[in-house]
């Protein structure tokens, strides 16, 4: 008989997740914290557990700490530190908790817990101290010696020089930071190479890039030493950025997949040393984007310089699957690393206003016990609004330092926006914070959009809206308000899930959707994990809330909080929930008959089969596979069609396309069936396409709504852009707003156009997306605010997005076929990506100034100096000290970043 041998440590962690006692101390700790958290325990917290239970519950808790379980030591570890903290909270001057508390963060190695809970500690035992000495050494961080890395993030940092690597892990890990602290110490060691960081929404371009200047430029950075000057290196986000024109130079580039794919396109000589990837689950979802991450990988592994390839991604068990974009990558362990030990941890509620309950969630507890009642408040009327009163009253009393801050999550715009007018509502009898920050940016935003915007309001009462469209410079002020404790209160939308590092002692999630579908496992712990980062403090309260009026229950919540996080997989994988087998068939079958044009799949009534973005990602897809099939690339795109395309299917595609005059190419925001009719349109003999002339350096309407139509029938919009660019009532109004961006109009004066229009125009209007037409009621601040939403969400989405897309094939192809010289004078694709006509606006904006920035400079043009020796235009140094706040905010970023655009100044060597 074979007698199976066990370490201690295994027979002392077996059995302790079910160990009765730790789970009816631990049961009782979480209601007494939850009692005290809503003010409904009688009892003060010395009643909570006699001397015997205390010491028992925090020996407990070291115990957990020191688990070296093969299976279980992150999460007996994520226990110990819940015990710690709840007991600190509950037992503040208490010594031995605070005792257990120090050696439990030690144990566990989460030193920034340990600073907040128990700076002094020391460890009781010599060779324990030497311990904790050899480990601080090992975990400090090479770029930033007074910091130290987690354990976790050590070993992800160290296989950063690996070919390939794939890493995920919590929320709340730092996974970018990892990213952002190698890249510091290479650039600090005088490493002469180009880094790429990708991030999923145009959203986080600007904090990427914000955080990435902190590091290396010298105005946060620990060293006070420019990096990026002493090295010549710049931070850029586009391919327009005019320091990309220096080939002498190094590059950080910050940018999202298609801006990324678009300079590969427009420089194919650009090389790139290393390529990370955050936010990489992106890869796995049911996106249109998706497909433009593969098309980056596929193009860069293709080169005989290839660059190191990283992939981050939040709490997917099995990273790894991301390595199969690589042509000879395997799968294995050694090339990935699935991190789920967290340093934060979130303590959960139920809040179902329904039945008038609030309840504690159990993470330790079986199902039908993870659910413990602190109150019944049926009848009591109490609403959302009533907790975030309680909290900002508190909040009212406190320096910003002290005050707990609440972020509040909807699933769409509308709702988001409208709860936090309504909370405001309920808070303005208090009066405003009289916070001159806050002033400021109120003053602001009536100034660059408009003094009706609610948003500009609610921000001297420290409430504020962050949703996609606003614009950079306003939503960057809103983020570092609320970071500094001035704003306490903000209402989301999914931009949350995008990587938006808010801290946050309160998240109230009122939805389990985005949009109109439910979250996926990731999403949800993503969202969760957004509350209690490290960077600002050791937990956070989640409150799932079931409002009276919502369809959503407090057992959808439990239901999704139990479920663990599938294994994933690769958008283009035959997976039921992303890309079908039959879609994939589908595609096959047109590219078989010769076709490259790809239409909806429809059922025999003509209904769309499809969502927006699943048709979306199965056409650009199919024109991936096109040019990989005729350009003879081996990918993993088309080896991911291997079973619908037969070789001799294969072979007649290769041949019926690649004599073609117009082959597939990397610019898959068309497909060869529209770049065929648009280059025969420029070719014509007869009123060939091209953009028409300016009339007085001025956009006429009717010219530039003639473009549109003409594009819509060339580029197949009726069928490819159905929901927007395809409906012509749709670009008449499109029409008007290109021409009042192009024509450099501010955002106020197209926000004001906009009203006039609707005033004149009154029926119909939607007050929001799914409600019925109305007459517009121009007294209304309701109305106001649906048209300032849907006119800057058309100048991102539609302006910003689809029709500067669409410019650029233009331009890109017009120039091929009339010489490169052709649009030096007219060219809208400029005129659109840069919302003006201005040469000293445009250059402003290539040099990393936002439209708004470069206008108001261009206005104050006391602040642009030309240089007597070179004619070239100079910035004044006394434009740091000029009275617009984003002006002033982006000046300090673009000194460090682009020294050389700004005369020298004498006070300041900047």
């Amino acid at each position: 008989m074979t007698v199976e041998k066990r370490t201690l440590g295994s027979v002392i962690f077996a059995g302790i997740d079910s160990n009765p006692y730790l789970g009816t101390l631990y049961a009782r700790l979480l209601k007494g914290y939850g009692l005290s958290l809503f003010n409904l325990n009688q009892r003060s917290s010395t009643e909570l557990f006699n001397a015997k239970e205390k010491t028992d519950i925090l020996r407990f808790a070291d115990i957990l700490s020191k688990s070296n379980d093969p299976e279980k030591a992150d999460a007996h570890k994520i226990w110990a530190q819940e015990i710690a903290i709840l007991m600190h909270e509950m037992y503040p001057q208490d010594s031995l908790v605070n005792l257990y508390a120090g050696d439990v963060f030690s144990s566990v190695g989460n030193h920034k817990g340990l600073e907040l809970v128990n700076k002094d500690y020391s460890e009781p035992h010599a060779l324990e101290e030497i311990f904790a000495q050899f480990r601080g050494d090992y975990l400090t961080i090479p770029a930033e010696p007074s910091q130290r890395f987690f354990g976790e993030q050590k070993n992800a940092y160290d296989h950063l020089t690996d070919d390939c690597f794939s890493y995920s892990a919590p929320t709340s890990m730092g996974k970018s930071f990892i990213m952002r602290m190698f890249i510091k110490d290479e650039i600090m060691h005088g490493a002469q190479k180009n880094y790429a960081l990708i991030v999923p929404t145009k959203a986080l371009i600007n904090e990427v890039r914000a955080k990435v200047i902190d590091d290396l430029g010298g105005e946060k950075n620990t060293e006070k030493v420019n990096y990026l000057k002493l090295h010549n290196y710049s931070v850029v986000t586009a391919a327009s950025d005019i320091a990309l024109e220096d080939d002498n130079r190094n590059f950080i580039l910050v940018m999202t997949p298609e801006r990324l794919l678009y300079l590969l396109i427009a420089k194919p000589r650009f090389d790139l040393d290393y390529l990370f990837i955050d936010e990489a689950h992106k890869l796995s979802g049911k996106n249109s984007r998706a497909p433009f991450y593969y098309k980056v990988v596929d193009k860069l592994v293709h080169r005989q310089k290839k660059p190191h390839f990283i992939f981050a991604s939040p709490n997917i068990p099995n990273p790894q699957v991301y390595l199969r974009l690589m042509l000879n990558a395997e799968e294995g362990d050694e090339d990935a690393l699935a991190i789920t030990y967290s340093p934060v941890v979130q303590i959960k509620f139920l809040v179902d206003l329904k039945k008038g309950r609030i309840e504690v969630y159990n993470d330790h507890a079986l199902e039908d016990q993870c659910r413990i009642l602190l109150a019944n408040v049926r009848g009591s009327g109490i609403e959302v609004n009533d907790f975030l009163l309680a909290i900002e009253t508190q909040n009212r009393k406190l320096s910003k330092e002290k005050r707990k801050q609440s972020i509040v999550y909807y699933n769409g715009r509308d709702k988001a926006i409208r709860a936090a007018h309504s909370f405001y509502e309920r808070i303005k009898p208090n009066g405003p914070r009289n916070d001159p920050l806050l002033e400021a940016l109120s003053k602001d935003i009536q100034e660059e959009v408009h003094q009706w915007y609610y948003l500009a309001e609610m921000v001297r009462y420290g409430i504020a809206y962050h949703i996609g469209y606003l614009p950079a410079s306003i939503r960057a002020r809103i983020e570092e308000l609320f970071k500094s404790g001035n704003i306490t209160v903000m209402f989301c939308t999914s931009t949350l899930l995008e990587g938006v590092n808010l801290p946050a002692d309160n998240l109230f999630i009122m939805e389990n959707k985005i949009f109109l579908s439910e979250m996926n496992t990731i999403d949800f712990r993503n969202l969760i994990g957004r509350v209690g980062r490290i960077s600002f403090n050791l937990f956070g309260n989640v409150y799932f809330v079931a409002e009276r009026n919502s369809k959503i229950t407090t057992d959808d919540y439990v239901r999704m909080l139990g479920q663990e996080i599938p294994e994933q997989s690769l958008s283009i994988a035959t997976d039921p929930n992303v890309l079908k087998k039959v879609e994939k068939q589908y595609v096959a079958d047109i590219l078989k008959s010769g076709k490259s044009e790809i239409p909806r799949r429809v059922n025999a009534d003509g209904k769309a089969m499809q969502s927006e973005e699943s048709y979306e990602m199965m056409r650009r897809f199919a024109t991936i596979l096109q040019g990989d099939i005729v350009h003879e690339r081996d990918t993993l795109v088309r080896r991911e069609f291997k079973d619908f395309l037969t070789p001799a299917d294969e072979e007649f595609i290769r041949d019926t396309f690649k004599d073609a005059e117009v082959k597939p190419d990397d610019d898959i925001n068309t497909s060869v069936d529209q770049t065929t009719s648009l280059i025969a349109a420029i070719r014509r003999e007869r009123n060939p396409l091209r953009y028409p002339d300016l009339v007085d350096g001025k956009f006429v309407y009717d010219d530039v709504l003639a473009f549109l139509d003409e594009l819509a029938e060339v580029f197949n919009w009726e069928e490819y852009e159905a929901g927007t660019l395809g409906k012509p009532s749709l670009r008449r109004w499109y029409a008007v707003i290109l021409c009042q961006w192009m024509d450099g109009g501010g955002l106020k004066f197209i926000m004001d156009r906009a009203l006039e229009y609707h005033q004149n125009h009154p029926y119909p209007f939607w007050i929001n997306k799914h409600g019925s037409p109305i007459t517009y009621n121009y007294l209304s601040d309701d109305h106001h605010n649906a048209v300032f939403g849907d006119t800057l969400e058309v100048i991102e989405n539609i302006i910003l997005y689809s029709i500067s897309n669409y410019f650029l094939r233009f331009s890109n192809e017009y120039r091929k076929i009339r010489g490169d010289e052709a649009l030096n004078r007219n060219n809208w694709y400029e005129y659109v990506e840069f919302g003006t006509t201005n040469p000293l606006t445009i250059l402003l904006q290539r040099s990393g100034f936002s439209r708004e920035s470069a206008r108001y400079i261009k206005e104050h043009h006391e602040y642009v100096i030309r240089d007597g020796s070179t004619g070239q235009l100079k910035l004044s140094p006394a434009l740091a000290r000029c009275g617009n706040t984003d002006v002033r905010n982006e000046v300090i970023y673009i000194r460090q970043n682009s020294p050389e655009i700004f005369e020298a100044d004498n006070n300041d060597e900047g």
